[in-house]
């Protein structure tokens, strides 16, 4: 009689990871203020994406005391092939959240604030009510703190996600992600024209709110595909893309077909300029809320310039 199998033999890695090219390469650049960060971070127990989904620009970001919060747990509803955050059923909301991300804001002197979250698909307004909290909860404590919203899709909850712009940030950002012929395989439980829609319907609502969007490359896209995400995006009424290289996590995660070069990058930045975004983000360590103070200096420069420029005409 054979004996049964190991369990972690059963569970062999299914797609090897490739080794990084030498682009690929993050950057610490003071030691000191990343754990004073990281203390900071820690102190108010606090999630952030940085490290739940195992950012490479964490040391970078970290220094310059750049933290992009993540609210309502570390668990998440839904299980996206490309994602580190682990996927299960989440605990309760904290109803102390708002407060402690506020205090963190004011304890890091941010100017500028990314709050982002998990899929929260338990809940019925997918925890829209608790995102508008923390933003007004902020904005109360941190007057001149401009706030960044990264949010889910609010799948099937109707007009939940009209709770956050109640609170009026001043940039509404949910991801694309990939491709549409990808959805199945790298985003099951998402639905591409709806992320279109979201989106959309922000612009629509809060015409003076930036809309933001990222993409990410090397999952097993064309270029043409590329294309016309920017194509859907512009038609949406997205101001701001990001794009960046898709770095699998671990074996278990969606496989990378390829590194895309430095030079592909600057390319489909160019191209996506010429498509009227006002502002592109396109490197292989691009992510949504990489730079994300500087690029909102960006952002309401390039709009009073287009603005210029229509009064002129």
């Amino acid at each position: 009689m054979s004996k049964p199998r190991h369990p972690e033999k059963i569970k062999k890695p299914i797609n090897p990871i490739k080794k990084k090219p030498s682009w690929i390469r993050s950057k610490i650049l003071d030691t000191q203020t990343f754990f004073k960060t990281k203390e900071i971070v820690n102190r108010n127990k606090l999630n952030t994406v940085c490290q739940e989904a195992n950012c490479p620009n964490i040391t970078e970001c970290w220094s310059k005391k750049h933290a992009t919060f993540m609210i309502m747990g570390d668990i998440c509803t839904r299980g996206c092939a490309f994602c580190d955050v682990k996927t299960g059923k989440p605990n309760k909301l904290d109803s102390l959240e708002p407060i402690k991300i506020s205090k963190a804001v004011k304890e890091l002197n941010l100017n500028h604030v990314v709050i982002t979250s998990v899929d929260r698909d338990d809940l019925k307004d997918g925890g829209a009510n608790h995102f508008k909290d923390v933003v007004l909860e902020t904005k109360k404590n941190n007057p001149h703190t401009t706030i960044e919203v990264l949010t889910p899709d609010f799948l099937r909850k109707g007009n939940a996600f009209e709770k956050v712009l109640e609170a009026s940030p001043d940039v509404f950002n949910h991801n694309i992600e990939t491709v549409p012929s990808l959805y199945l395989t790298v985003r099951p439980g998402s639905r591409y024209f709806a992320s279109l829609k979201l989106l959309e319907s922000a612009k629509k609502i809060k015409p003076n709110i930036f809309t933001k969007s990222g993409l990410m490359v090397g999952l097993g896209e064309n270029k043409n595909e590329i294309l016309q995400v920017m194509d859907d995006l512009r038609s949406a009424n997205v101001d701001f893309l990001t794009i960046g290289q898709y770095l699998q996590p671990s074996p278990k995660h969606h496989p990378l077909q390829r590194y895309y070069h430095p030079h592909e990058f600057v390319e489909l930045k160019n191209i996506a300029l010429s498509k009227g975004f006002l502002l592109v983000a396109s490197s292989p360590l691009t992510r949504s809320s990489y730079h994300a103070d500087e690029d909102f200096k960006k952002l309401k420069n390039a709009r009073d310039e287009q603005t210029k420029c229509h009064t002129l005409q």
